[in-house]
């Protein structure tokens, strides 16, 4: 014990010596022979467990000069102690307010170096714990600064970034709810440690509409994009049940929130504004940054019109637009829902606006931003086809493949009518209209390219797929013999003018992707680098710049659907061919 209480007394009283030194000298008269005395004797003290008394020598009014100057070099152990105390221990406690201590005492500019060096040199397991520790004192000292504040704080919040970025991001319910590493809660700190220069921003905005000092709001529009890229890009941002408070929805909710806030959300959405764009005389540099940024202004959208965060942010002209549209939606299907299926006769269609609604439809289901109002739009425009007799149905299916100009539409309509042949062809009752020469009429429409062989197959793949499954089903369900849906009657016109320039163009769509791959391939080998980023044109528009790695991958996903449309096609000609020999078989 007697030995105990003489290194208390040797730790603290060479602590106590320096101080006492230092109390008499100018503050211009410390050397750095001082600063190192004063970080060993003050790193002693914590290690040996005085964490107490450095307190109370460091609370000494006596003392301000003194901490304000060297105060700073106590963060590394400082930081490294508080690790190593449990939370429940008293002397945790102490090293936290000396921590706060500093912070209000030190110079903030020493401090602020100090603080970003520890966070730069923590990682692993460590990382967000230091982060969480750190960022209160950073606050502090921050706001403190008059000069090279923005600076400060887009450094600040650019090296917490790239400290977490390493991390992986905790994606399925348990590992949400583990938060092994501290990633969740230390991406929610960071947004707070944020939130008083975000009302700085916004304060100094308010007082001038023509707001001059741009630099700490750029910083800020920089940490949002970063925190788009990781971790929301990343982060599983549906609803999780059992979790009340998603912590990366609670996240996507305040970056939307800051961005709103500043004036910055829609521009970045409609206009892709992003303030000034670094100037890099490294071309590759350059590439990186434009990547970074389409994947933060993808994932920014996909909040919005997916996830609908920032939906309240809207101008009135957009939030007005949606609720005319939702109550619209919702009306009308609250109509149709009170009427029996087939109880529409066709003659409604002949009223201008009931020829117009499936167009107006079709336009919110091709062209709305927002994925529920598509979804929604496409379950009203099937209650509306259901509630018509059959010629009212076939008019509005002749009327919808003209008009739409969308393949995925078409296609959808293509499905409906194979439905409808199948009910004509199962049921007792006579169906004139999808059996016979009205049919034929229709599968005119159907069973065609737009422009023949040189047809965009790839832009085209929906309604073309759908069309050979509709000619599959007629060929397998309606024998020769029968011929009830004129089929038989009609094939060579389909030959002609479907199934033969299908086939061709399936041969040069395939050889034109096989070349490109070829090719793609070729000058990867010469540019000795996968990561090299170029540019390739499909369907005669030029895609997003992409690494030659990924390109490849849209090709070959070019040709699976190549080689999934052929597979269909041969089955249908094999099927032909096999019907047409039997009958012939049949009257030899």
């Amino acid at each position: 014990m007697p030995e105990e209480h003489s290194q208390t007394v040797m730790a603290v009283d060479e602590l106590q010596a320096i101080i006492q030194r230092c109390q008499i000298l100018e503050e211009a008269d410390f050397k750095g022979e001082d600063f190192n005395l004063f970080q060993v004797a003050g790193q002693k003290c914590l290690e040996d467990g005085y964490a107490a008394q450095l307190l109370e020598v460091i609370q000494n009014e006596k003392n301000k000069v003194i901490i304000k100057n060297m105060g700073w070099n106590l963060i590394s152990p400082l930081v490294r102690c508080i690790f190593m105390y449990k939370q429940e221990d008293d002397k945790r406690e102490h090293c936290l307010r000396i921590l706060d201590q500093l912070a209000q005492l030190c110079n903030p500019k020493e401090l602020f170096l100090g603080l970003l060096e520890q966070i730069e040199q923590t990682s692993g397991e460590q990382v967000c714990q230091t982060v969480i520790l750190l960022l209160q004192p950073l606050q502090t000292v921050l706001l403190k600064l008059q000069n090279k504040k923005a600076y400060s704080v887009g450094l600040s919040l650019a090296m917490i970034m790239n400290q977490l970025t390493p991390l992986p991001v905790p994606y399925t319910k348990q590992q949400i709810q583990e938060d092994k590493l501290g990633l969740c809660q230390c991406c929610n700190a960071v947004v707070d440690f944020a939130k008083p220069f975000v009302s700085e921003v916004v304060k100094n905005m308010e007082k001038s509409s023509e707001y001059n000092d741009m630099e700490l709001k750029e910083e800020l529009i920089k940490f949002c994009m970063q925190s788009l890229k990781y971790p929301l890009l990343a982060a599983q941002l549906e609803h999780l049940e059992g979790i009340e408070e998603h912590p990366f929805r609670q996240f996507a909710t305040e970056i939307t929130d800051i961005l709103c806030n500043m004036g910055e959300l829609i521009p970045l959405v409609f206009v892709h504004h992003k303030g000034k764009n670094p100037h890099w005389e490294n071309q590759e540099f350059a590439d990186i940054e434009r990547k970074n940024s389409a994947d933060s202004l993808a994932c920014l959208s996909y909040l919005m019109f997916v996830q609908h965060f920032g939906v309240e942010c809207f101008p009135v002209v957009f939030r007005t637009e949606e609720s005319v549209l939702s109550k619209g939606l919702d009306l009308f299907e609250s109509c149709l829902l009170r009427m029996e299926d087939n109880s529409l006769l066709h003659h409604y269609l002949e009223l201008r606006g009931f020829i117009n609604v499936p167009q107006d439809l079709v336009k919110i289901m091709t062209l709305c931003p927002m994925e529920h109002m598509r979804k929604k739009s496409l379950n009203v425009l099937q209650l509306f086809i259901d509630k018509f007799d059959t010629e009212g149905k076939y008019t509005l299916f002749r009327c919808l493949l003209k008009t739409s100009n969308h393949a995925g539409v078409e296609g959808y309509i293509i499905k409906n009518i194979k439905d409808q042949i199948h009910l004509a062809l199962t049921k007792e009752y006579d169906n004139i209209w999808f059996t016979g020469h009205h049919l034929i009429s229709l599968l005119d429409l159907v069973l065609s390219l737009p422009e023949g062989a040189e047809t965009d197959l790839l832009q085209n793949s929906d309604r073309v797929m759908a069309s050979l499954n509709l000619l599959r089903y007629l060929v397998i369900k309606d024998c020769e013999s029968d011929n009830q849906t004129g089929v038989w009657t009609t094939l060579g016109k389909i030959e002609q003018n479907f199934l033969k320039p299908l086939r061709v163009g399936l041969n040069m769509s395939k050889a034109h992707y096989e070349a490109e791959i070829k090719n793609k391939k070729e000058n990867r080998k010469e540019a000795h680098s996968s990561n090299t980023v170029c540019s390739v044109t499909v369907s005669g528009e030029k895609l997003p710049a992409m690494t030659t790695g990924m390109q490849l991958q849209v090709l070959h996903s070019a040709l699976f659907t190549f080689d999934l449309i052929e597979s269909v096609l041969a089955r249908v000609e094999e099927l032909i061919e096999v019907k047409t020999k039997a009958v012939m078989d049949e009257n030899s």
